[in-house]
């Protein structure tokens, strides 16, 4: 893997690992719907602002833009919904361990369509070691009875919606002569058009209060867990393809702990160490892969080189 690549993935893990943070706290001046079209249009805003300035122009075929409103429908519109539907009964520790199923539901599903096929001994002990050690950090055996609920199977489509995303971004979006600036940005346009339309429900036009904390909150929420973070993401995609890329859900747990012991002074506990190592390592191990020559994709748009 790539130097450069590591540490994309590991910039990736402290934005979307820190995010809870920042949509917790973002929460006590904002309404869930709120938040998420205020993340992606201020992302879109920055984004495309800087795309624009480089010197990058949007696509302008229907058929990238119809592509594009497909990922962002799977990667932003249905699992946040999901996560805040499934959220609502039940803990985040169990909701911390579906949501680690990612990179599971991204390797079934690159292999099935085809779009990563390269297997080794080494990558399914990496996918198994880094789950192991989700479970270990989040312990979700103290309530065991909420995975079966309609809430864990809630955040569980979350998780499968997550990863059809990795996979059709990699398949239909990456190295497609558009640089991943303008392909986040123009996502972000597309998801911003869509959880538009659900403003009227789910507390959308609820009054604001602007509180400090919560506008600073979302600002970061917007700008670097958004912005930046897709950014990293599309070029993670397209240089280490969907099934590393998604390998970065199995670092967000260690994030997580890490800032609730700085923080909030959240206890560590050996469990959480133990889980930290094995995470650690088996995102080392996924990592290992071969170049595979395969032929092109005849659905596919013509790369311009």
């Amino acid at each position: 893997m790539r130097r450069g690549s590591l540490v994309r993935l590991a910039l990736l893990a402290l934005l979307w690992g820190s995010g809870f943070l920042w949509i917790k706290l973002a929460l006590r001046g904002f309404t869930p719907v709120q938040i998420v079209f205020v993340r992606l249009a201020l992302g879109a805003l920055v984004l495309m602002a800087i795309a624009l300035l480089s010197g990058l122009r949007p696509p302008t075929d229907r058929r990238t833009w119809a592509h594009l409103t497909v990922a962002a429908l799977v990667a932003t519109t249905i699992p946040y919904t999901l996560v805040g539907i499934g959220e609502q009964s039940i803990g985040s520790n169990v909701a911390g361990v579906l949501n680690a199923t990612t990179p599971v539901w991204t390797v079934l599903i690159a292999f099935l369509v085809g779009t990563d096929r390269v297997t080794s001994v080494q990558r399914g002990i990496g996918i198994a070691l880094g789950f192991g050690g989700t479970v270990l950090i989040f312990s979700p055996w103290k309530s065991a009875g909420e995975i079966a609920s309609w809430g864990g199977l809630a955040v569980l489509g979350a998780a499968a919606s997550y990863a059809v995303s990795f996979v059709y971004m990699s398949r239909y979006l990456t190295n497609r002569g558009i640089s991943p600036l303008m392909l986040s940005a123009s996502q972000l346009v597309a998801g911003t058009a869509l959880i538009a339309l659900a403003l009227p429900f789910g507390g959308g036009l609820t009054p604001l209060a602007w509180r400090g904390d919560a506008v600073a909150s979302l600002l970061v929420l917007s700008i670097a867990g958004t912005a930046f973070a897709y950014t990293l993401n599309y070029r993670l995609i397209a240089d280490e393809g969907a099934t590393v890329a998604a390998t970065t859900t199995y670092l967000l747990p260690i994030v997580a702990v890490l800032l609730g012991a700085l923080v909030v002074n959240e206890p560590t506990t050996i469990p959480m160490i133990a889980g930290m190592v094995l995470v650690l390592g088996g995102v080392a191990l996924a990592q290992q892969r071969k170049p595979v020559l395969a032929g092109p994709d005849p659905a596919a748009p013509t790369p311009v080189d």
